[in-house]
């Protein structure tokens, strides 16, 4: 009897168990051969289920997304604040927590500015559409509630790409020391202009 293969979670299992290789070396650092002796496949069954490496990061990064969205929802559904929402939103780039889930960030960033193709690019506009729309929704809420100024949801584009900015530039640099107070700041700042005054 031929055994059945659920190949979702069988293309998961391969991602995840390469997860810590590309946080250890990197992507432009391992060869597939390498992946697949860590996923404990054949070299062939790396390319039955994904076209390359890059392809194995962005699952990756999907599980490890996925993940950190329950989590971070249920923190961001039990804030009292539209304040506090927005920090929780924008603790990923700081929170100890999500380290792992960074440094795939990270490879998952080079590979999207050195290697954009048609994929690459539907993905990362439905990842932030997704975003975006979230973000969009917590600021509305926020308005709705009389907590910010309705002028707030002009400042969503700009506010919502400032902690990838602030990520970038921080790693360019190699030192996320100060990323959280900057963060803090910058986000106390902006309240301070759209916060309705009770």
């Amino acid at each position: 009897m031929a055994i059945i293969v659920d190949k979702v979670q069988k293309r998961k299992d391969i991602a995840l168990a390469c997860k810590n290789l590309f946080i250890e070396k990197g992507i432009n650092s391992i060869t597939i051969s390498q992946i697949a002796k860590e996923a404990g496949v054949g070299k062939g069954t790396i390319y039955d289920y994904f076209k390359n490496k890059e392809d194995i990061v962005f699952e990756v990064i999907y599980i490890l997304m996925d993940e950190h969205n329950v989590v971070k929802e249920q923190r961001i559904n039990e804030a009292q604040s539209t304040k506090e929402k927005i920090k929780i939103f924008f603790d990923f780039f700081y929170n100890p927590d999500k380290a792992d889930l960074r440094e795939i960030f990270k490879e998952f960033v080079s590979i999207s500015l050195t290697q954009p193709n048609e994929d690459i690019q539907a993905f990362l506009k439905s990842t932030f559409d997704k975003y975006f729309a979230w973000f969009c929704e917590i600021l509305q809420e926020g308005i709705d509630k009389g907590e910010i100024k309705p002028l707030a949801i002009d400042l969503a584009k700009g506010l919502f790409v400032m902690g990838d900015g602030f990520f970038i530039s921080h790693t360019m640099k190699n030192s996320t020391q100060n990323i959280e107070e900057e963060i803090t700041l910058y986000l106390d700042t902006i309240f301070q202009l759209i916060e309705v005054e009770q």
